[in-house]
């Protein structure tokens, strides 16, 4: 999209139920269709069928560092190599606005295949406060986005990335949140191939309540000759 161009966005009531309701989101730019959603919308409904997976047991996030952290830690290396300094100095400068705190890092200086899984505890900057849940959501999404599909990169280390890019990403909301709380983003990577990585991620609440849970397919093309070293 053009930040410079107003949207133009198309809602279609596509179903409105007693419990459940759907509306078919289309934006358009230039005459053109740049983004298409699908958000179905429930009553809230109590129900005895209830269960959710247990929430990993990780550090804090009071006890680790952030990614700007990190990376000034990386940079502070004289044997980095100088275009990953370049490529960290870009990202350092990149004005995200989103606390993260990666778990268990990788090693920048490691092109060793890793298990396509990761975790961090994330929160929106600032305060957003007690407010319309649906806000929430919305920044949630925003932050489910980020470094989501790079978790299918993390057995390739040994390759560059040419192009990557999200096809779908879908979202369920299952209890309240506050995306202005920390919270962990547990992501996984289930499988890659032809061109295309599949990733799946959950947001917990800081209690251990299962808040969003999220899968994403993107593009994924690298270089066909691997790296042979970050030195």
């Amino acid at each position: 999209g053009d930040p410079k161009v107003p949207v133009l966005y198309e809602v279609e009531r596509t179903r409105t139920g007693k419990s459940f309701s759907v509306r078919s989101v289309k934006a358009i730019q230039h005459g053109k269709p740049i983004f298409t959603c699908q958000a179905s919308f429930q009553l809230s409904q109590e129900s005895p069928v209830r269960h959710q997976f247990t929430m990993p047991t990780v550090p804090p996030p009071e006890q680790l560092l952030t990614q700007e952290e990190l990376i000034h830690k990386f940079l502070q290396n004289p044997n980095l190599a100088e275009r990953y300094r370049k490529h960290l100095t870009k990202i350092q400068a990149e004005d995200v606005p989103i606390d993260i705190k990666p778990v268990n890092p990788p090693d920048v200086f490691c092109l060793e295949p890793q298990e396509p899984k990761q975790l961090f505890w994330v929160r929106a900057r600032g305060y957003i406060g007690e407010t319309d849940m649906k806000l929430h959501c919305c920044v949630a999404a925003y932050i489910s986005d980020y470094a989501f599909l790079g978790t299918a990169l993390l057995p390739h280390r040994q390759y560059r990335i040419k192009f990557m890019v999200s096809l779908d990403h879908s979202m369920w909301f299952h209890a309240p949140f506050r995306a202005d709380h920390w919270m962990l983003y547990e992501c996984e990577s289930p499988w890659a191939g032809g061109c295309r990585g599949l990733v799946q991620g959950r947001l917990w609440r800081r209690d251990g309540v299962l808040a969003v849970t999220c899968a994403q397919e993107g593009v994924i093309r690298v270089e066909q000759t691997p790296n042979q070293s970050k030195l």
